[in-house]
């Protein structure tokens, strides 16, 4: 087990152990106590009431939050014919077909996000098994199999999220950096928030959202009160 040091040990006994806050209240904590060296990323993590393992009780999507992440993604596509133009012209970094493949076949992820057109997915389909372990592979869900490559990529970015509950019921995303302002952390915050909740299951019973908390990339975490989700 790695020792947390000095700074971190410091900032957890101001936070408190069982310190429950507002969340505008606990972004402002959050951006105090990032202390690094450099710009932390501020993260959430969402406690759903959520069995994952029931295919109706999957939550997954992706937003555009307001002010972006603070990141900039590489963006791949993989398109042929007129796409391959729409692509470039809207920023991606990456574009092709066969070639990306056999690339990315060879042990290269030089990217943050991959992008397809629906014809391609035949041709991508072979990638399942490299890209589907990362994240990486291209899903409709979530707006990364389109014939619009245009509007997918300026999405992206401009700070769209993916979001996905994991094994545990538990949501992870990034929501801005500690160079934020208040302000836009709290719309950031308002919109993931708000588009989560919009994305129930139906099958999900009981309390949707269990507990919510937020962290700097050095920094502890955070409780933020279930009491006033929005």
């Amino acid at each position: 087990m790695s020792k947390k040091g000095k700074r971190y040990l410091d900032a957890k006994k101001e936070v408190g152990s069982n310190a429950l806050y507002e969340a505008k209240e606990g972004l402002e904590k959050v951006k105090d106590l990032a202390k690094a060296k450099f710009d932390e990323t501020i993260d959430i993590a969402i406690k759903l009431g959520v069995d994952p393992r029931h295919a109706d009780q999957q939550v997954r999507g992706a937003v555009v939050l307001p002010h972006g992440t603070g990141k900039t993604r590489t963006v791949l596509v993989f398109a042929k014919g007129e796409k391959v133009k729409e692509a470039e012209a809207a920023g991606a970094d990456f574009v092709g077909s066969d070639e990306l493949v056999a690339k990315i076949q060879g042990g290269w992820f030089g990217f943050d996000v991959a992008v397809a057109t629906p014809d391609m997915m035949g041709v991508v389909g072979r990638l399942g098994k490299l890209l589907g372990p990362k994240g990486l592979m291209p899903n409709p869900k979530v707006g990364t199999v389109t014939f619009d490559v245009e509007r997918a990529v300026k999405e992206i970015k401009a700070g769209k999220v993916e979001y996905r509950v994991d094994k545990a019921g538990i949501i992870h995303a990034p929501i801005g950096k500690a160079s934020f302002s208040l302000e836009q952390l709290a719309e950031n915050y308002k919109t993931l928030m708000g588009t989560i909740i919009k994305a129930k299951p139906a099958g999900a019973k009981g309390q949707y959202v269990k507990n919510i908390t937020l962290s700097s990339t050095m920094g502890p975490a955070i409780k933020i009160s279930t009491a006033k989700l929005v």
